[in-house]
């Protein structure tokens, strides 16, 4: 059925009329991985031509990438960009620098794989707690042992972790987030990338999704359900789909789907710890302590090993004066942070704690 309902859309797609010329096409899947002639030059003097050692070769594509005198790449989550395009403007995602690196590493003769993450939880300091449905980044193979290499450092990955996938998917990736960038100024462009992104993948939900959000706006509501529909077949239990389908079929007057679709929306929130993670940060924000407790504690029974829940937990019960349960899930945030740095700072709001508690006890 997936498949099939792909088919008919992108059929469709197929035959609709060509863009204006005015409008540019998105560019060809051998466009977004060129490696462009400067950068090729100078990854066969610092890295190829350097050495013939795996090890020695992935450390200087990490030079090459980071160092001033190379590209001197800088973090930029909007800058879902070529290989090119990331080379010329000196930033990157993560999807752009896993498309680059991995572009690289495989010009370089090492065995490079994009890799998929379904969920994410990140941590940016300007935009705060970001949950997202979807994030890449690059896996290794070098001297016959396993790496994964992330250029976002502050995300907490769901419970199944990377998963390598086909390239295909991942310029199914670059299309849709393209698409997605676009929706806010340019809906036809938008929907030359989107559709393109199902050309990639035709089972790539988010796309669908995406495309469903397009279409109901432009007010064809046969084509918006059938794309929310073909998310759905293809991630049943992806919330944003579920969430938008629910309002498609509510406002089409269909009551009854809609009513099965917000029950399966429920329950997919109900199971996904990174929802109720964000229903405890978006509760603590607004002052309601005991609502942010509750939903950090579901987040824990749903996925106990995260120390992020835990540290949010332990935010809960010190808003709330519960300075004993506070240092407990303190203690076992420090327990699971995954490196020294981490445990050291759980380290120093635990010794705090436990003074600040000492200062209590004495009055």
């Amino acid at each position: 059925m997936i498949g099939w309902n792909a088919f008919v859309l992108l059929a469709a797609v197929n035959l609709a009329p060509s863009p204006p010329a005015t409008m540019a096409a998105p560019p060809t899947p051998e466009q977004v991985m060129a490696v462009p002639p400067e950068l090729r030059q100078q990854l066969q003097e610092r890295v190829i031509d350097a050495t013939n050692a795996p090890e020695q070769r992935l450390l200087r594509i990490v030079d090459l990438v980071f160092k001033p005198d190379g590209l001197g790449l800088q973090y930029d989550t909007t800058a879902t960009l070529t290989v090119a395009e990331t080379w010329e403007q000196h930033r990157a995602n993560c999807l752009s620098f896993t498309l680059l690196f991995v572009a690289l590493a495989r010009e370089a003769g090492l065995e490079a794989r994009i890799q998929e993450v379904g969920q994410v939880v990140t941590w940016y300091q300007e935009q705060g707690v970001i949950y997202n449905a979807g994030h890449v980044n690059v896996g290794l193979r070098v001297a016959g042992r396993h790496g994964t290499l992330d250029l976002d450092q502050n995300v907490l990955y769901d419970r199944r972790g990377p998963r390598v996938i086909s390239d295909q998917r991942a310029l199914a990736h670059y299309y849709n987030n393209r698409g997605a960038e676009l929706m806010a100024t340019h809906d036809a462009e938008a929907m030359e990338y989107l559709r393109t992104a199902l050309r990639m993948d035709p089972a790539f939900a988010p796309a669908w999704n995406n495309l469903g959000v397009l279409e109901r706006r432009r007010g064809d509501a046969r084509a918006a359900t059938l794309a929310f529909d073909n998310a759905l077949r293809a991630h049943p239990a992806l919330l944003s789909a579920l969430s938008n389908a629910t309002s498609m079929y509510r406002q089409l007057g269909d009551t009854r789907r809609a009513a099965q679709l917000g029950e399966r929306l429920q329950r997919a929130r109900d199971r996904d710890p990174f929802y109720q993670f964000m229903q405890g940060v978006q509760a603590e924000r607004r002052g309601d302590y005991a609502q942010a407790t509750a939903a950090y504690r579901h987040a824990i029974r749903l996925y106990g090993n995260a120390h992020q829940f835990h540290f949010g937990l332990a935010r809960a019960y010190f808003l709330q004066g519960e300075n004993q349960r506070a240092m407990r899930e303190m203690a076992r945030a420090r327990e699971l942070g995954g490196s020294d740095p981490v445990r050291a700072v759980y380290q120093a709001k635990l010794d705090s704690l436990h003074r600040l508690n000492a200062r209590q006890g004495a009055h």
